[in-house]
């Protein structure tokens, strides 16, 4: 399971202030914590400073690498900041994300192409979000053959069904499932991931939510999400979900993690 660490988001009051006052010690901080709780990438976004998006995504590039050697996630829409941050990171990188919009998709293909990125590629197109699951299906199979056709890998391909509150939908998340089980049957070695904590938002005891949904999404074949690795009741069930789902051999995994107390 290939984990985006998504705590490092100009959304949270925290992280805004952080970057505001340029504290990368805070900023340090949390990558490290981050990547010690299991991280494969780190997700960094500076999206709620309209106008100044590009200065800030780079200055936590430089933060956050000084940090770790964990490869980054560049999580922004605008094609313009994505360019200039891809400019000082150094080694892999995933890209979130691209979308059918034309605009959107005119933007960020060439840098996909160009730097030989990861792309997270939403079920959104110029008539809006995916909801069902055959429009998330049809969306994830042009945006699996637009890509393709100009030469991205299917393995660097991670399509995002888009998971929206079922606070305010209750489909939603039965809708995702279903999508993210059509996708990776129609299209072997594409990824799915999902921006997990969506599927909560608004209901109380959001972390049994985003528990039972990360395991239920696994088991219809997801294998990639952006979550908080260190909520620890969270990764406790995704490992024991990789055991459950013979994704452990030998339960080897599981055993690694009790010996180190992760499941406690």
């Amino acid at each position: 399971m290939l984990i985006v660490a998504e705590r490092i988001n100009s959304s949270r009051k925290a992280i805004n202030e952080a970057i505001k006052a340029k504290d990368a010690d805070f900023i340090r901080a949390e990558a490290k914590a981050q990547a010690e709780a299991g991280a494969d990438y780190i997700d960094v976004n500076a999206g709620s400073f309209v106008g100044q998006e590009a200065e800030y995504l780079c200055w936590l590039v430089a933060v956050v690498q000084g940090a770790t050697e964990l490869p980054l996630c560049l999580d922004s829409p605008d094609p313009a900041a994505i360019a200039t941050a891809l400019e000082v990171v150094k080694g892999p990188v995933m890209l979130n994300s691209i979308t059918l919009e034309k605009q959107r998709m005119a933007g960020m293909l060439p840098l996909v192409k160009k730097y030989r990125t990861k792309i997270v590629a939403l079920c959104q197109s110029e008539e809006g979000m995916a909801n069902t699951v055959n429009e998330k299906v049809n969306i994830a199979q042009q945006m699996v053959e637009a890509l393709t056709k100009e030469g991205v890998a299917l393995d660097d391909i991670y399509i995002d069904p888009l998971i929206y509150p079922i606070a305010t939908d209750t489909q939603s998340a039965v809708a995702a499932l279903g999508a993210i089980s059509e996708i990776r049957q129609l299209f072997p070695g594409v990824h799915t991931i999902c921006g997990l904590t969506n599927v909560s938002f608004g209901l109380p005891v959001r972390k049994l939510i985003n528990r039972t949904f990360l395991v239920a999404a696994m088991a219809h074949g997801l294998d990639s999400a952006i979550i908080d690795p260190t909520d620890r009741e969270l990764m406790a069930n995704l490992v024991a979900a990789e055991t459950i789902l013979d994704r452990d051999k030998f339960c080897v995994g599981y055993i690694t993690a009790y010996r180190e107390g992760k499941l406690s």
